[in-house]
């Protein structure tokens, strides 16, 4: 389970867009896996149950209780750190990407994190939702037209020792 706990996170915190629920949420997830590991199919992945049970604790309790205290934002700038030229552009231009999937419903955000960062099938991204197949492409198809609509990507102006001022 240990080699799972980071993708666990990344997946809390892009629900929760706080660090400390999504500490919560996996640790809610291992707690409830190591209680019903009797529930696991053996030769069925392992990283997928884990995401479903996250999924599952985020959509009954975490959630409902964060969205009625109004709590839930994670600043993309402050989100991302950079240390130079390279890492400046690459800082500037994730933080755009961030922030256009941050806009999208949630639905359709969680939908485009499993499957194109996680790296997730159709079909696993709907067992994790639990949503028919349909629905993932459905979403996916709504979110790429809707990020479509967004103006190109702006990269900052790079300047030579010359040309600073």
């Amino acid at each position: 389970m240990g080699q799972h706990l980071a993708r666990l996170w990344r997946y809390g915190l892009l629900l929760s867009r706080q660090r400390h629920v999504a500490e919560d949420l996996v640790q809610a997830t291992c707690v409830r896996a190591l209680e019903r590991a009797g529930q696991f199919v053996p030769g069925t992945r392992m990283d997928r149950w884990l995401l479903s049970i996250l999924h599952s604790i985020w959509l009954n309790e975490v959630r409902a209780r964060r969205v009625r205290l109004g709590q839930g934002l994670v600043n993309a700038d402050e989100a991302l750190s950079f240390d130079g030229e390279h890492a400046a552009q690459t800082h500037v231009l994730a933080a755009q990407v961030i922030r256009r999937v941050d806009a999208l419903p949630e639905t359709q955000r969680e939908t485009v994190y499993l499957a194109y960062v996680e790296g997730l099938s159709y079909r696993e991204v709907a067992e994790v939702l639990q949503v028919p197949i349909g629905t993932v492409m459905s979403r996916l198809a709504t979110a790429r037209l809707k990020l479509a609509e967004y103006p190109p990507l702006q990269a900052v102006p790079s300047f030579t020792s010359g040309e600073r001022r």
